[in-house]
């Protein structure tokens, strides 16, 4: 018969469990927008809700959850010895926030039939580079904020514009003078570096492996290529005020997949 072992659970940094032979850790939060980052022993097999997990030589993977993700979740872990553990996640639900934003160019809030193309390719580029699925597991040495400055913008918020309701806000807003510098918030590999794309302006994508990807939007300067790989730390471009803006910010998204998941859930509030 097949023997069941135990988490050893890490939610933020904290243990609440502990096991003798095996140890498995997760990190973060099952929470509409989370992410959890994992660790297996070497040659674990994951699944979640049945669907095979990509895990690292060295037992790293990751998951996340969109902003309207709810109900359960099945997470099961099958040890190559042939242990097996089952466990089940009710998704935490958030609350989420109207902001209201007056000024926005109407060429941003009601779009000319003229830049339809431009639009829809743009987005074709955006969702290709997130596709990306690196094998190293980058995103497993932590995350850092990518610039410094006033949380402007809130994860999951509705976004009203000019009065007129738009999509929600899936990433979080950082309000800092035009040339601060934006750096990696983790290692990863550059899968998008356009400096002018219509609603975001100047934009990069950083793959983290695994699916989990980072987006920096609105950048006044684009000093990144597609291909280069980027150390925690290493600058990227700088912060500026292009496409659907009202002032100078980075909005800072990541995206499991095509989940759209916080990032601040990863970094914490910021130091001032």
């Amino acid at each position: 018969m097949k023997r069941l072992f135990v988490f050893l659970f890490v939610i933020f940094g904290m243990v609440s469990a502990a096991f003798a032979e095996e140890n498995v850790s997760l990190r973060g939060e099952f929470i509409q927008g989370g992410i959890i980052i994992g660790k297996v022993p070497s040659g674990t097999k994951v699944f979640l809700n049945k669907e095979a997990i990509k895990v690292s030589e060295q037992g790293d993977f990751v998951f996340g959850f969109g902003r309207d993700a709810e109900g359960s979740v099945e997470l099961s872990v099958h040890a190559p010895n042939g242990d097996t553990q089952i466990e089940n996640y009710e998704i935490k639900k958030r609350d989420y926030a109207i902001q209201r934003i007056e000024g926005v160019a109407q060429k941003y809030v009601s779009p000319p039939k003229e830049v339809a193309n431009r639009i829809s390719r743009d987005a074709t580029d955006v969702a290709k580079a997130r596709t990306s699925n690196f094998d190293e597991p980058m995103y497993a040495s932590g995350f850092i904020w990518p610039a410094q400055g006033r949380i402007s913008g809130v994860y999951g918020s509705q976004r009203v514009f000019n009065g007129v309701p738009k999509r929600p806000h899936f990433g979080v807003d950082v309000a800092a003078p035009v040339g601060t510098p934006i750096t990696a918030p983790a290692p990863g590999i550059v899968t998008l570096a356009e400096p002018d794309l219509y609603y975001s302006g100047g934009t990069v994508i950083l793959d983290h492996g695994h699916g989990l990807s980072s987006t920096f939007l609105h950048m006044n300067s684009v000093t990144v290529r597609v291909g280069d790989f980027l150390d925690q730390g290493d600058q990227l471009g700088t912060l500026g005020a292009t496409g659907r803006v009202t002032g100078p910010h980075l909005d800072w998204r990541m995206n499991w997949f095509k989940e759209r998941v916080d990032p601040e859930t990863l970094v914490g509030p910021m130091l001032q």
